[in-house]
């Protein structure tokens, strides 16, 4: 029975070893890689396995490079990329299509853009098909008090130079709305922004505004400009009605104050008339007095009175009598 069962387990146990060597030693990949004039060996191949390397993708990206003309390649460089955590394909993409547009593209400077996070390839397919990014509504107000809303086109192509530690399009998108507001915002009068909105392109181009960005910008054109509110009517209503409260409030001070100073003088002078009727009160008591001193005749009391009365007749007289009202005759 042990001999029936022997054939096939050395078939299977030589087909497992045909399955790891192969595993490990990808023959026929190393087959394509000598047809396509690849250098390299089977060890090599052996040792990428060891090294957690996926054979495949270094030997395919060899293959490409090496027929699209690039030879400087290494397995080494491909290799210490993958290890990196880069996306070796990308990398090579991105070489065989600069190499093909005339793009100047080192390899070192392919695998720095590749770590930074960013696209290489398509930061190179950028570079040949430039890209267009539409602004938000960019809102200002020029000279007059109109507000304007200007919407704008930016193309731009990627600057390769600048893509490791360039900004991005919202660092674009953000220069060229400041750009738009700083120019409008000079202009005297709206009209004059609606008759030549390419006034503020090439202000805004002359600013220089993609300086330390990954792009280059290439032109800026105003797609639309809407009016929008009368801004300085606006503030103007709004500084009226503020200068119209700070008046109400300083009336209503000036009020305040002379309903208080009245108030005050009308207290002054019942105080006064008390201290007087108190005064007058006084007057029989010293007159009594006086007449218990003899300081006082009866004559004297009698000539005083004589001349209150006469006083108080002169000062009847002193004022001026109501005419008589005229009565029409009658027949």
């Amino acid at each position: 029975m042990e001999l029936t069962y022997l054939p096939i387990i050395v078939v299977a146990a030589a087909l497992l070893l045909l399955v790891i060597f192969f595993y490990y030693v990808p023959f026929m990949l190393w087959i394509s890689a000598r047809a396509s004039d690849v250098k390299i060996s089977l060890v090599q191949l052996f040792l990428m396995r060891i090294r957690k390397v996926p054979p495949s993708i270094i030997v395919n990206a060899l293959i490409e490079a090496h027929k699209a003309g690039i030879k400087t390649l290494t397995r080494d460089e491909l290799e210490a990329h993958y290890l990196a955590g880069g996306h070796v394909e990308k990398v090579v993409h991105a070489l065989v299509s600069a190499a093909k547009a005339n793009i100047d593209l080192p390899f070192q400077m392919a695998t720095a853009i590749d770590l930074a996070g960013r696209d290489v390839f398509d930061a190179v397919q950028m570079s040949v098909n430039p890209k267009v990014i539409d602004t938000p509504p960019v809102t200002a107000v020029a000279k007059d008090g109109i507000q304007l809303i200007a919407k704008a086109r930016v193309t731009v192509r990627a600057n390769i130079k600048q893509l490791v530690g360039g900004a991005g399009e919202e660092t674009i998108l953000a220069r060229v709305g400041e750009g738009i507001v700083s120019s409008i915002g000079s202009s005297e009068s709206h009209k004059t922004v609606l008759e030549n909105p390419d006034s503020i392109s090439k202000l805004v181009l002359r600013k220089g505004l993609d300086a330390g960005t990954a792009f280059e910008i290439l032109s800026i054109d105003i797609a639309d400009i809407d009016i929008g509110k009368n801004i300085g009517a606006f503030l103007q209503m709004d500084q009226a009605q503020a200068d119209k409260n700070i008046a109400q409030a300083k009336a209503e001070e000036r009020r305040a104050m002379a309903v208080a100073l009245e108030q005050e003088m009308k207290a002054k002078a019942q105080e006064a008339r008390a201290k007087v009727i108190e005064a007058e009160a006084e007057v029989p008591k010293a007159m009594a007095d006086a007449f218990r001193s003899g300081n006082l005749g009866v004559m004297d009391y009698y000539k005083m009175k004589n001349i209150e009365a006469d006083t108080s007749m002169r000062e009847s007289i002193a004022k001026p009598a109501s005419s008589p009202t005229n009565k029409p005759l009658k027949d």
